[in-house]
């Protein structure tokens, strides 16, 4: 499908662009199929794991080319949270946040448009284990998706939000960084989306920028005095990228932040026009990527004050001792947590999170958070699909390690077979991977693998 010849005129000025090999590139029909392997997930013999040519991204430490897309819906690792197909020039978000942001600290987290969840997977792979991630979703169908792949990547420091950008303002102050993936008119995505280009027109570029100005104009209240602004988009047009960094600038006393980018990677570094803000634009003809843009700043001074913390208690009910008791086999360190019931479930947090719980729970509607262990009945855990693949369980929870074919099974959650003697509660694993739970009785094996994620197609 040939570019609109308006879209073309309007990026021709553009820092970077190169018409001819811009065209060039769209019209050769070639795709690019790239993976983020979890770090708290990597499998013992092979990472990554994949029957194809692996090649690395230069500006990421997980991530890799393939050099033909398999089957991700077949591959037992995909749903065991393994790994995250994620577009590549995307996840030079690990550059922006690691330049600017002192890891090593507990840092509080806001990535505001989250779904389906590849940004929010990476910047979980980069915080501390005492930092807490907040992954917001504003549209209601989307945030399913989005609390799915969050619980498959395993995380206890994450925290599913459904809210409107303005929602945050309940929490002034509060955040040390904030990402913003906003909604755009989506010209990055050309290559990859062809019916995209259907959807492209000048009247809505200028509709994107208002609307980013006004989610941006929303959340910044919620980002302390010398936090971090990330923003991004998989746009072209100078509306909705430098002259929204120029806008940042005025608007909120913003710093723009510089990034290093290597020049053997092609990505392009740009400025605004009026304040010379840094951006950095990826062309598929120049990076091995689809389009996007980033920049990074740091808030000026407010007068906001700061949202108060640790006074404020989590809506939730106790546990007993005899149910504290129950799940401490199932955890790699149960020290290290604290736990509430919700609907008789109980979850399990990171301690050093427990006054942010409250204050986050206290300000927004939350979706999912930590890990949701189970019911405690009568003393025993029935334990919930999502300990099974988290990075708490402890490695001596009892599990039986299978082949492809059936873990594709479980997967599409069918009768299976198993020779073990093994009774009760155990994990089914696929390299070493944990499926789900399995219940084996005397005369057959219980499936507990969740319905709504099952594998459908044969």
């Amino acid at each position: 499908m040939p570019l609109p010849a308006s879209f073309i005129e309007s990026i021709q000025q553009v820092q970077g662009f190169s018409k001819e090999a811009f065209e060039e590139v769209h019209a050769s029909g070639a795709t690019i199929t790239s993976v983020r392997m979890n770090p708290f997930k990597k499998c013992s013999s092979q990472y990554p794991v994949f029957n194809v040519q692996v090649s690395t991204i230069p500006w990421s430490s997980n991530g890799f080319y393939l050099s033909e897309r398999p089957s991700f819906t077949a591959d037992p690792l995909f749903h065991a949270g393994a790994y995250y197909v994620q577009e590549a020039s995307s996840m030079f978000l690990e550059a922006a946040v690691s330049q600017t942001v002192d890891l090593s600290q507990p840092i509080k987290v806001l990535d505001l448009c989250a779904a389906p969840g590849g940004k929010s997977t990476l910047i979980q792979s980069l915080i501390s284990a005492d930092s807490v991630l907040v992954s917001n979703e504003v549209i209601k169908t989307r945030v399913n998706i989005l609390s799915e792949n969050m619980t498959k990547w395993g995380a206890a420091n994450v925290i599913v939000t459904n809210n409107d950008a303005k929602d945050f303002q309940r929490l002034p102050g509060y955040f040390d960084v904030i990402v913003v993936d906003a909604p755009c008119s989506g010209s990055g995505l050309f290559r990859k989306d062809p019916e995209a280009i259907n959807e492209w027109s000048p009247q809505n570029v200028q509709l994107c920028s208002q609307r980013q100005q006004r989610i941006l104009a929303d959340v910044l209240p919620a980002l302390k005095e010398g936090g971090v602004l990330i923003y991004s988009t998989c746009s072209y047009s100078e509306e909705e990228d430098e002259q929204i960094a120029d806008w940042l600038v005025d608007a909120f006393d913003a710093e723009s932040l510089r990034l290093k980018a290597e020049a053997t990677t092609g990505i392009t570094e740009t400025q605004s026009f009026k304040h010379k803000a840094f951006g950095y634009r990826f062309y598929p003809d120049k990076v091995k990527g689809e389009g996007f843009f980033i920049a990074a700043f740091k808030k000026g001074s407010d007068q906001l004050p700061a949202a108060k913390t640790g006074k404020q208690k989590a809506k939730s009910g106790m546990l007993t001792i005899k149910d504290t008791e129950a799940l401490k086999p199932f955890l790699k360190n149960a020290a290290g947590y604290f736990f509430f019931k919700q609907n008789d479930e109980v979850i399990a947090m990171p301690k050093a999170l427990e006054d942010e719980l409250a204050a986050i729970q206290n300000a927004l509607y939350i979706k999912k958070a930590g890990v949701k262990m189970g019911a405690v009945i009568r003393n025993e855990l029935i334990p919930d699909h999502e300990l099974a693949v988290s990075n708490i369980i402890d490695e001596q929870v009892a599990c039986i390690e299978t082949d492809e074919a059936t873990a594709l099974q479980y997967l599409r959650k069918q009768e299976i077979q198993l020779d073990t003697w093994l009774k009760g509660w155990a994990l089914i694993t696929f390299k070493q991977h944990p499926l789900g739970w399995l219940k084996i009785l005397p005369n057959r094996i219980n499936n507990y693998y969740p319905k709504e994620w099952r594998i459908l197609n044969k």
